[in-house]
């Protein structure tokens, strides 16, 4: 068994490694840096999971190869489908602990590999241990940093995991089910937090287990550094992307990258689990940036730190958009019904009889209708009476996480083809962002449902028509 860990072997950008709270460690910080009590924490930053949609209702008809009238439609759009539970959800704050959790490299033994066991059996001591054949393994010991805070993510429902997350499935939909093997490590990345200004965030591939331990087995991608230390990759992989010119009107996609579990930066393996490394990039680090993405081969994150959260719409203003829309009073061209977007409070149920609705090839909008169907383009594509394009024909539905969002713009563009809505400079620079999926495919998806995008562009402007009066 390959596990994944937090080894920062005295590289150079792994001197200050940190371990969230595993259950059983002692950690002490100066008084000066513990939080006093009735003090707001420092907030490091956000850490926002890229949606997953499941969808029900009328699919059924949809294999019969019947019109599909409103489906019923939940999504990470701002919470989890079966809702946000515990350390299982769709955003987590990172803010600084009470005590330091933080441990870095300390000591190396060269041990025999069937002592190995013996060696770790210390639960409070954390370690890493890379096998390097079945007669010789290299265990770097960790101690207490009192500078830094870890905090841990992974598929594990264990303790020491701050941030339990799942499987995207392809196209939107989460992977659940004892036949749905997931690709996410149990113990995937962790973050460590500077507690001192300026808060730096850094993340490294690999996690802490249950018994404080990382284990590289023989099988894993692992070498010696130049400078006789250690260094590896996960078996999947931790790959990282950061935007060009930050989260901001201006950001572009960045170049993906894989992190090691020392926070080294290298270019992508041939495959997502090849055991020949990339080349080092020497002049970038792990350290985040707001709106770095960070893919577990199965679930992909978006990093947002306080200032840039400053600048993304706030909830009231999204509300303030909905409402400002709906009074525009926009109607179905042909219906003449007057069309509004529905109240997030409602929740996510199937569409009501005033939902807009939208032909994401051209982008006009009407109210829900049944006719138009070609049956043999597919159940779902349905010909635009303004423009004759036949596509598919799908309700609208406003984007509800604001961290995802690069500006408060208006909603003025939906993402092609699931129709959630959002501002022009969020949809196009999602739409141009692609995705790892798999070994070595990428891409664009929506980043409130995780649907892949289609068309030309992957996001169509909308075309409302104003009431008649």
């Amino acid at each position: 068994m390959v596990l994944e860990g937090n080894p920062e072997v005295g590289s150079p950008r792994t001197s200050d490694l940190q371990h969230p709270g595993n259950q059983g460690s002692c950690v002490l910080s100066s008084p000066s840096e513990d939080a006093q009590p009735g003090e707001e924490p420092i907030k490091y930053g956000e850490l926002i999971v890229l949606g997953c949609c499941e969808e029900g209702g009328e699919e059924t008809k949809a294999q019969r190869g019947e019109v599909a009238g409103p489906r019923a439609h939940s999504c990470y759009n701002g919470c989890l489908a079966s809702g946000d539970k515990g350390r299982r959800r769709s955003r987590l704050a990172l803010s600084r602990r009470p005590h330091a959790n933080g441990v870095k490299p300390d000591v190396i033994h060269h041990i025999s590999t069937p002592l190995v066991s013996k060696a770790l059996s210390n639960r409070g001591q954390h370690s890493i241990s890379y096998t390097l054949s079945r007669s010789h393994s290299v265990i770097v010991e960790y101690t207490h940093d009192g500078d830094t805070d870890m905090f841990q993510i992974g598929r594990s429902t264990e303790n020491m995991i701050d941030l339990v997350v799942t499987d995207t499935s392809p196209g939107g939909g989460a992977a659940e089910g004892p036949s749905a093997q997931s690709t996410i490590s149990r113990y995937a990345c962790r973050i460590l937090c500077d507690r001192r200004p300026p808060y730096t965030a850094r993340i490294y591939a690999a996690g802490f287990d249950a018994s404080s331990n990382i284990f590289l087995g023989e099988r894993a991608a692992k070498w010696r550094t130049p400078d006789g230390l250690m260094d590896g990759l996960t078996t999947n992989g931790v790959l990282v992307m950061h935007p060009a010119g930050g989260f901001s009107e201006d950001s572009a996609p960045g170049v993906w990258r894989e992190i090691s579990v020392c926070g080294n930066v290298y270019t992508l393996r041939d495959s997502r689990s090849a055991q020949q490394r990339g080349k080092l990039v020497e002049n970038e680090s792990n350290v985040l940036q707001d709106g770095s993405l960070i893919d577990l081969c199965g679930a992909t994150l978006l990093w947002r730190t306080p200032a840039g959260l400053l600048r993304a719409p706030t909830l009231k203003q999204l509300e303030a958009q909905r409402q400002e829309a709906n009074a525009a009073r926009p109607q179905c061209p042909v219906g003449l019904s007057t069309l509004a977007f529905p109240s997030p409070a409602r929740g996510r149920t199937a569409p009501d009889k005033q939902q807009p609705w939208v032909y994401v090839r051209c982008g006009h909008v009407h109210g829900y209708h049944g006719w138009g169907c070609r049956r043999e383009r597919g159940p779902q594509e349905r010909e635009c009476p303004l423009c004759r394009l036949v596509g598919p024909y799908v309700p609208l539905w406003l984007g509800q996480e604001a961290g995802l969002c690069l500006d408060p713009g208006p909603p003025s563009h939906a993402f092609a083809p699931c129709g959630h809505v959002c501002s022009e400079k969020t949809a196009r620079y999602w739409a141009q962002t692609p995705l790892p999926h798999g070994t070595h495919a990428f891409h664009a998806a929506c980043p409130f449902c995780g649907a892949w995008l289609t068309g030309e562009h992957g996001c169509v402007r909308l075309i409302f028509q104003g009431p008649l009066d």
